[in-house]
């Protein structure tokens, strides 16, 4: 069996060392929302879960140290994104679309998702985007595949925990490691389908 979740990965990383991927998800076989992972200074890994649904699938392929059940927003305002969950407030603005990105998107959709494509991706992804991963084994022996079909620049971000100033916006370093893979190093907005057999 192989879930499609059909959305965006935003990956960012800020001075005082907390890293934020927040998932936006349009379509998946759990309805639309919108989850955040954060991983703190010292290593903490959290996940802002808006249902008990999505934190136990969620739970199921990657790994936290904590979980948190609760409202998320995610409010878009033209090249703006805003995302509140628990004790984290993020802003960020979307830029240009990187040289990446152009070739993302020159892959037609079929190939793109074949998971026989992004398996043989899979190589270069680690070479050019030290790690990344577009396939793996995460969790109870699922086997995912990271589907990118865009890449935006992140530009700007406003990072708040517990309402403390996080800092400017920064690289994803060190990775987050949540799971099999990081975002790219560069603060990014992915468009994804990511494909989860079961």
């Amino acid at each position: 069996m192989i879930d499609r979740f059909e959305g965006w990965i935003a990956g960012l990383g800020t001075a005082a060392g907390t890293r934020v991927v927040v998932g936006r998800w349009p379509r998946s076989p759990l309805g639309a929302f919108t989850d955040v992972m954060v991983q703190r200074p010292d290593g903490h890994r959290l996940l802002l879960a808006p249902s008990p649904a999505v934190a136990e699938f969620v739970e199921a392929t990657y790994s936290f140290d904590e979980v948190a059940i609760g409202p998320v927003g995610y409010v878009v305002r033209g090249d703006r994104r805003q995302v509140t969950a628990g004790p984290l407030e993020c802003a960020f603005r979307i830029g240009g679309r990187a040289p990446l990105g152009w070739l993302l998107r020159g892959v037609p959709g079929p190939l793109a998702t074949d998971p026989r494509w992004v398996t043989a991706l899979d190589g270069v992804a680690r070479r050019v985007l030290p790690g990344v991963r577009t396939v793996g084994t995460a969790g109870q022996g699922r086997r995912e595949f990271y589907c990118a079909r865009d890449l935006h620049r992140i530009v700007s971000a406003v990072v708040r925990w517990q309402g403390a100033d996080q800092g400017g916006l920064t690289r994803v370093d060190p990775p987050v490691t949540f799971g099999f893979g990081s975002t790219p190093a560069a603060p990014s907005l992915v468009r994804i389908t990511t494909l989860v057999e079961r």
